[in-house]
């Protein structure tokens, strides 16, 4: 490695540099064995930590440059370390879950150690410039979870290479020459997940750096029973690019060998940002010395032959002989440098540990203050200064000791009237304030671009509007947002070429480009990470499903990584992504679900708009592009070839979420629901008005979120009744509402009749005409659960139906 040809200083220099990287390695080495033991003692509640991938990670960071980006998995400290985007104090602040952004600034506390992110976002929200930092998109547990989003980040470089109105987005990329930088475990190799993006990867040519961490175990399940012919680089080499096209690039190299992985990554790296190609490098080898986590030992699964092996190849232990083989240090001069990095690891878990106990102490005095003072004014005295004086003997405190603390002072003193207990009472409720900012902040926008922020332009018309069908609505407002914003790009499967099934995006991609309208394979969880990363870029995403139904195979991702996103990094990263599918109503087992409840119990987080036409949506899609949070609109599948009016000023209306539509005025009953279900109401109404009972139809026009304004309560107070309709299963989202609107909105209060919810059939509609008539809500079915509502009422004027 090193030669005669090189100069002393040039020497110097290169042992410098390597001697830094093993201090890099040593100290994230040490701060793992340290983290084991203060998950053991109690300090921490789990760990899960990077030893043994050590060495691999300094030699990635050697390829990694400003304006790169990560999605990786919750092994990767060293790699943060190296590049300064961690450091130790911050690992273990995380480690003992600091609620202070400034302490921990990957997640303020929210995440399990080892799930890293740097922050892309200013204080208001406005993005940072991505260009001049090193970038880690924010960590997820599920295994294999950064592959759809490491997809998206990839994806973005190509855009922003290829497509060159984004050129002047330079806070976001340098004409694409940024690489994305994925890594996994060898056994999460196993999920469906990573071998759809590989794919995906492969197909669209995009500069995704995959690092596989491989130390032949995945917790106690060996390699024979997670990958095919226990090799990893022999089932990917079908990925390779070869004569029969182009696919990936892969390497391999040993998890020990330090100038075998610097020379590596060095070369994959360079492939990757310069062609745009991917690159896969194995790292075999690996050992993992403490085992999976702190909840086992790996003692119990591994031989004897197995630990004798790793012990021996530790990847610490081999860069040292390397180094010392090398005449980069003696084993002297490592002793005492490696005797002066442990205490500075000591020394930053010390000052970790201090300042996260430092802020609980001061919230620990001041609620024992308040208690002392309760004592004196309490005829419970003597118990309630006991809380105080618990409270104070705790040496590792948490607020949870507070909380308990002060509500069972409030439960001695219920009966008592005093200065000090109306001090108690307004602490608490402070005390509740604070940790809501502490843990439940930031699960949407707290910026300026906040979705709910958008002010309403109601739709316009003239004597010269023309009537057409749905889909030239949607039609007509995609093709000017694309006009408008070179960052707005489609994507999703039958988009491109032919403009979608339902022709939303006919004619749109001949005319935009094949940069901006484009085509993609069926793989729904991908298309959804195509947007997250890609949105986490400042582009302006709208991923297509095609169907309602399909969003299962995304539901975890959408769950798990961007619902979540702003919430787990307390508003350091966010992703606007908007993805479009259709439902409802058309015939079919799976092409006429309707799973709301799953969806909106799954993807709080995110918005969830169910409008009734094409021109509601269009509103819908002005409205989130001009926010900065993601959402999901579910389009009437039976709607696109029904008339409506083409608004005149189709490239500006914007409809408000959280605010129901009032559709039909009535005084004796509410009927509330959304989408394609207005339309069977509005039947049903008909009817109903024919039998002399006058129905007020409400279009709740999103469920996510869901009446802000408390419209709902007003017309139950008018009417007294009120019926929830969804082609939802029994309990799922007409429940839903019921709860927000008998709960939330305090309607029994209003009542005269008993509430009532109509809904499909708890399975999933048969095909045919028949089929859906006799699954889902009819106008018949709305007709006579109203009717006998009334029946109930007043018997004499609505005599038994049936």
């Amino acid at each position: 490695m090193v030669t005669a040809q090189v100069s002393e200083e040039q020497l110097t220099a290169y042992k410098q540099e390597v001697i830094n990287d093993y201090k890099v390695a040593f100290q994230s080495r040490q701060a793992s064995l340290i983290g084991r033991k203060e998950v053991l003692t109690g300090k921490a509640k789990f760990g899960i930590f990077g030893d043994g991938k050590e060495v691999a990670q300094l030699a990635m960071a050697k390829a990694f440059k400003k304006g790169d980006n990560r999605s990786g998995y919750y092994r990767d400290q060293t790699f943060m370390f190296a590049l300064g985007m961690s450091n130790v104090r911050e690992f273990f602040a995380q480690l003992y879950a600091h609620t202070s952004v400034e302490a921990e600034p990957c997640s303020a506390g929210r995440s399990m150690n080892g799930h890293f992110g740097t922050r892309f976002l200013n204080d208001d929200g406005s993005w940072k410039s991505q260009t001049d930092t090193y970038n880690s998109s924010a960590d997820i547990s599920p295994t294999a979870g950064q592959m759809p989003r490491l997809l998206g980040l990839a994806m973005a470089s190509k855009l922003y290479r290829e497509n060159k109105d984004l050129h002047q987005y330079s806070d976001f990329s340098i004409q694409g020459n940024e690489v994305a930088f994925g890594t996994i475990g060898n056994a999460s190799t196993s999920e469906g997940m990573f071998w759809e993006a590989i794919n995906a990867a492969c197909v669209m040519q995009v500069p995704m750096a995959m690092s596989i961490w491989d130390d032949g175990y995945g917790i106690s399940v060996p390699a024979k029973y997670q990958t095919a012919k226990e090799n990893l680089s022999s089932i990917l080499s079908g990925f390779q690019t070869d004569e029969d096209g182009k696919g990936l690039e892969l390497f391999t190299a040993k998890g020990w060998d330090y100038a075998e992985l610097c020379l590596t990554y060095q070369k994959a790296v360079a492939i990757c940002r310069e062609q745009h190609t991917p690159v896969i490098v194995h790292v075999t080898e690996v050992t993992q010395p403490q085992g999976h986590s702190t909840s086992g030992s790996h003692e119990r699964y591994k031989s004897k032959e197995r630990l004798e092996w790793e012990q021996e190849y530790d990847c610490i232990k081999k860069m040292r002989e390397w180094m010392e083989a090398n005449a980069i240090a003696t084993a002297k001069e490592l002793d005492a440098l490696e005797a002066n990095w442990k205490k500075e690891v000591n020394a930053e878990k010390k000052a970790a540990w201090e300042a996260y106990l430092g802020d609980i102490k001061a919230d620990v005095a001041q609620a024992a203050a308040l208690l002392d003072n309760l004592a004196m004014q309490s005829s419970n005295s003597t118990a309630i200064a006991e809380l105080a004086n618990e409270l104070r003997s705790a040496t590792e405190p948490i607020r949870k000791d507070i909380g308990t603390a002060i509500n069972k002072a409030l439960r001695l003193t219920v009966k008592e009237h005093s200065v000090a207990r109306e001090s108690i009472a307004a602490y608490k409720k402070q005390f509740h304030d604070d940790n809501y900012e502490r843990y439940s902040t930031y699960l949407h926008s707290e910026s300026e671009w906040n979705a709910l922020k958008v002010q309403e332009v109601k739709a316009e018309y003239s004597a010269d509007t023309k009537t057409v069908d749905g889909r030239e609505i949607l039609q007509a407002f995609f093709d000017e947002v694309l006009t408008r914003d070179p960052r707005v790009f489609a994507f999703g499967e039958d988009l491109g070429k032919i403009g979608d099934v339902n022709q939303g995006f006919a004619g749109l991609q001949e005319k935009h480009g094949e940069v901006r309208v484009f085509d993609t394979g069926i793989r729904e969880c991908t298309i959804i990470g195509q947007g997250i990363g890609a949105a986490m870029r400042g582009l302006r995403p709208i991923a297509e499903i095609q169907y309602l139904d399909y969003l299962l195979y995304a539901i975890q991702i959408l769950s798990d990584d961007l619902a979540t996103l702003q919430w787990r990094t307390k508003g350091g990263q966010k992703a606007p992504l908007i993805i479009r599918t259709r439902g409802h109503r058309l015939e079919g087992i799976w092409h006429s679900g309707s799973p709301m409840g799953m969806i909106i119990n799954a993807l709080r987080g995110i918005y969830v708009c169910v409008p009734r036409n094409m021109t509601q949506a269009a509103g819908m899609y002005n409205t989130l592009l001009q926010s900065d949070e993601p959402g999901l609109i579910v389009e009437c599948l039976n709607g696109y070839r029904l008339k409506e009016q083409m608004p005149d000023n189709i490239a500006n209306i914007a409809v408000p979420l959280g605010i129901p539509e009032t559709l039909i005025e009535g005084d004796d009953v509410t009927l509330v629901t959304y989408g394609s279900s207005t339309r069977v109401a509005e039947d049903a109404i008909q009817q109903l008005n024919e039998v002399g009972i006058s129905v007020e139809l409400i279009d709740v026009q999103t469920l996510l979120p869901f009446d802000i304004n408390h419209h709902i309560i007003e017309s139950v107070k008018k009417t007294n009744r009120v019926v929830f309709l969804d082609e939802d299963v029994p309990g799922g989202a007409s429940a839903y509402m019921f709860q927000q609107v008998m709960e939330g909105q305090q309607a029994f209060k209003w009542l005269d009749s008993e509430p009532r919810t109509i809904c499909s059939q708890p399975h999933r509609p048969a095909y045919g005409t028949d089929g859906d008539y006799f699954s889902k809500p009819s106008a018949e079915t709305i007709f006579e659960a109203i009717y006998d509502m009334m029946h109930e009422v007043e018997p004499a004027a609505y005599p038994k139906f049936a």
